[in-house]
């Protein structure tokens, strides 16, 4: 047993990773899971290791709520269709230790059935969530219907797919650069927008159940950080002086994310800018209004706004829309949004 252990200390995977499957998406391998039938039944793990990104406290978010949905899924019948996802994150997710997600049954209705969904590591809990889903047509021949229409904004080109950022290759989506709409409106009122795809193409077998996961990894990209983007605050760990100094290429690529990001590439514009002490994620939810029509490995356009923020946390709302105007899914998370204070923000907990 004590060798065991030390084993899986080393692993970031409870498993062997197998080879990505080169049929499916990069997105389809990056968000599966395995089950565990072994330990118990609707037990779950990561089959491949979790990104940490640059900086971050913690693994990226998006990919737990992926795997969440992708677990609850597999105890449903094809016939149910996710329309609803709320999560709590409640502790910074480690990149060197496998994810458990235990799916727990709730609730198998005529129309609705439930799961909440644990995800753990060494025995702690992470991350939870309560996923609904509705049977398919159950709603009746006659119904009422209103949608909120994609707003005016750059159609995708077929340029857009040779297009790439050096810095995010490796992830399972492309995006591209963040607008950042009525700039010089009261925050409330600033909006960022932005379209996303998955890379390559969701496979036939992934089904629709792929396309939700995929879109549950995309709609956490960019989502809290609409925040310290529309007041304009410094996010980087390095100052701006200290990117002034950077030799090449590192330079070069520091000034193109801060340009994609919304905060210009050049050093006048990063003048007398707050900088941002904490910022992380505390919920996160999704409604999925058409789950049939999501196609993650099209272009998707998402538009963000804040309502409100204040005592250092700070709320989001986003719209996320196919490229013919079909609105897929509203999002609302809400997260700690702390301006550095003197430096007290590294000894900073939640």
């Amino acid at each position: 047993m004590e060798g065991t252990e030390k084993v899986l200390d080393k692993r970031t995977t409870l498993l062997r990773p197998p080879e990505p499957d080169l049929s499916k998406s990069p997105i389809e391998n990056t968000v599966e899971v395995t089950p565990l039938a072994v330990l118990g039944p609707d037990i779950f793990t990561n089959t491949r290791p979790l990104w940490l990104p640059p900086g971050a406290r913690g693994v990226y978010g998006g990919a737990v709520i992926a795997q969440s949905l992708a677990a609850a899924q597999l105890t449903v019948r094809d016939d149910f269709l996710v329309h609803s996802c709320h999560c709590y994150f409640l502790l910074a997710g480690s990149a060197t230790i496998p994810i458990m997600y235990h799916v727990e049954r709730v609730r198998d209705g005529r129309s609705f059935a439930t799961r909440t969904v644990q995800a753990r590591q060494k025995g702690n809990c992470i991350f939870t969530t309560t996923i609904s889903f509705v049977r398919e047509n159950s709603g009746g021949e006659k119904q009422i219907r209103h949608a909120a229409a994609l707003p005016d904004a750059e159609m995708p080109d077929p340029s857009w797919d040779e297009e790439d950022q050096a810095w995010s290759r490796a992830g399972p989506f492309k995006s591209r650069r963040i607008e950042l709409k009525d700039a010089d409106a009261r925050p409330d009122q600033r909006k960022a927008r932005q379209w996303h795809r998955a890379r390559g193409q969701i496979s036939e077998a992934g089904g629709h159940q792929a396309h939700l996961n995929a879109l549950a990894y995309i709609s956490d990209s960019y989502f809290i950080g609409t925040v310290s983007r529309i007041h304009r605050l410094w996010r980087l760990g390095m100052t701006p002086e200290q990117v002034v100094e950077l030799p090449e290429p590192e330079g070069t690529r520091i000034r193109q994310f801060l340009a994609y990001d919304g905060m210009g590439s050049e050093p006048e514009e990063w003048k007398g800018l707050e900088r941002v002490g904490m910022l992380v994620s505390l919920d996160h939810s999704i409604y999925f209004h058409e789950p049939k029509r999501v196609r993650a490995d099209e272009w998707m356009f998402s538009e963000m706004e804040s309502p409100w923020s204040g005592d250092g946390r700070g709320v989001v709302m986003q719209r996320i829309y196919a490229q013919d105007g079909t609105l897929l899914a509203s999002c609302i998370q809400e997260g700690v949004v702390r301006l550095q204070q003197d430096g007290a923000e590294k000894a900073s907990k939640i």
